[in-house]
């Protein structure tokens, strides 16, 4: 399947599964503080094994494709941030027969004091697995984690990218690139094809991904 392929079938199976879930009145609020007219929860996906199969086969296929391409070497370790992308990780390190590790925001403050579980040697190769990436900040401090233990990180994969300026910026800075399976221009754009929002509501929402700070005030929500 080409990219478009990809994107369409995989942002088909998180709206059907309402995985990503779109609405404007009221908007989800996340962590942050940040008004947003989505919502991705991909951790559901664990829970239907073909669509769960199609993401994992997918992530494969990726790898070997830019692999045999030259764009990227193959990985020596599968890696996933805590907690919602290990499960992802793991179903893609048993289908590669990989080594796997998991990444934590920060390092214990117990025991060993690790912020790696797992083994990981020096100079070895890791793909980083993702779920989300909104701002990308939490992407590049795990790829930082894992480069102070002396491994490498070039590329990560994720299944959802909220595609915004920010998170390519840090990406760029820390030279690391991003393949995500399907985004939020997709997605929103297949919601409004299929009837799941009106052309009022896409247009509204798509302006999130221009000012995503500043969208919830603009638009009455803050």
């Amino acid at each position: 399947m080409d990219s478009n392929e990809i994107s369409r079938k995989i942002a088909t199976n998180l709206l059907d599964k309402k995985a990503v879930m779109v609405k404007v009145d009221p908007p989800f609020s996340w962590v942050s503080g940040i008004k947003s007219p989505v919502y991705c929860d991909n951790r559901k996906m664990i829970s239907f094994p073909e669509e769960r199969e199609s993401v994992v086969d997918t992530f494969k296929e990726l790898v070997e494709t830019k692999v045999a391409r030259g764009e990227m070497d193959m990985p020596d370790v599968i890696g996933g941030t805590a907690t919602a992308a290990i499960p992802w990780a793991a179903f893609l390190a048993q289908k590669m027969d990989l080594p796997m590790i998991y990444i934590r925001p920060e390092k214990k403050e117990h025991g060993a004091g690790k912020q790696i579980e797992g083994y990981l040697e020096s100079a070895q190769k890791v793909l980083i697995v993702e779920d989300l990436i909104s701002t990308g900040g939490s992407s590049v401090k795990a790829a930082e984690a894992v480069r102070e233990a002396n491994g490498t990180v070039t590329d990560i994969f994720a299944i959802v990218s909220w595609e915004l300026q920010k998170s390519a910026d840090r990406f760029a800075e820390a030279e690391i690139r991003l393949t995500n399976l399907t985004g939020f221009t997709d997605l929103i754009g297949l919601a409004r094809e299929r009837g799941d929002i009106s052309e009022e509501m896409y247009e509204t929402v798509m302006d999130f991904k221009e000012d995503t700070a500043g969208w919830g005030e603009k638009h009455g929500f803050a």
